[in-house]
């Protein structure tokens, strides 16, 4: 490996847990970050911070910036505040972009001078499949939209450091904020589970999955892309 360390945001709980996990297991030393402690041990260092507050964000990654190099980074860090549009407020909106966009930009500042001393980076976007539409996520498809269209401009900037800028764009996947937003014996979350084609909700470890591929040295030639881990469900309604 061209580095040991990686940044996880979002890494305490769910889908950043299981990236978490993975990446020790691939052999990085993970530091995670999040607003909440971990439920699990798979890191080597634990940050808690609130990425929505942008100069507390930008305290922490710059001294682990200082203190480590690390090449390979994950922006999972995310919240929802599901509303229909007319119910959405500013203030939500503004947690919601912060929290999901803004702290993706700060976590690529701050850990870029390294990656370009190195020749060398890994950034992987966590979006999702709300991107391609879906009510009452006004706020969080704008940010995970951003996402997107970051990945890609990223890309292009960076790919002659070295630095590879890709996307995975998980959905539905048995967590529990899935099922906060979508209760298990609502007819909304049945509805989703019955349209998956692949015929089952996909785990955390699906997702960390994909990161793990784009993360790897060995994946220096794709870079600018959008890997959607659904089950097959943005291709289209199983029997449509």
């Amino acid at each position: 490996m061209s580095d040991k360390w990686a940044l996880v945001t979002g890494g305490a709980r769910n889908i950043g847990a299981a990236i978490c996990r993975r990446l020790t297991e691939d052999g990085y030393e993970v530091i995670a970050l999040d607003i909440v402690e971990p439920d699990h041990d798979e890191y080597a260092l634990f940050r808690r911070v609130d990425l929505a507050d942008g100069a507390a964000a930008q305290r922490v990654l710059t001294d682990l910036a200082e203190g480590h190099e690390i090449t390979r980074l994950v922006n999972n860090a995310a919240i929802v505040r599901p509303a229909l549009v007319e119910e959405t407020s500013l203030a939500d909106f503004e947690a919601v972009i912060n929290t999901n966009a803004r702290a993706a930009l700060l976590s690529v500042q701050a850990l870029l001078p390294a990656m370009r001393r190195a020749d060398f980076g890994r950034i992987v976007q966590i979006a999702s499949r709300v991107v391609l539409g879906k009510e009452r996520r006004s706020s969080y498809a704008a940010s995970k939209g951003a996402l997107l269209s970051l990945t890609r401009g990223w890309a292009l900037e960076l790919a002659r450091d070295g630095i590879t800028v890709n996307c995975v764009a998980p959905g539905p996947i048995a967590t529990s904020l899935f099922w906060e937003n979508n209760p298990p014996e609502s007819p909304r979350a049945q509805a989703i589970v019955n349209a998956i084609p692949v015929g089952r909700m996909g785990t955390p470890e699906d997702v960390a999955h994909a990161v793990s591929y784009f993360l790897d040295d060995r994946s220096a030639f794709v870079t600018g892309q959008v890997l959607y881990v659904c089950g097959g469900l943005t291709v289209g309604l199983a029997g449509a």
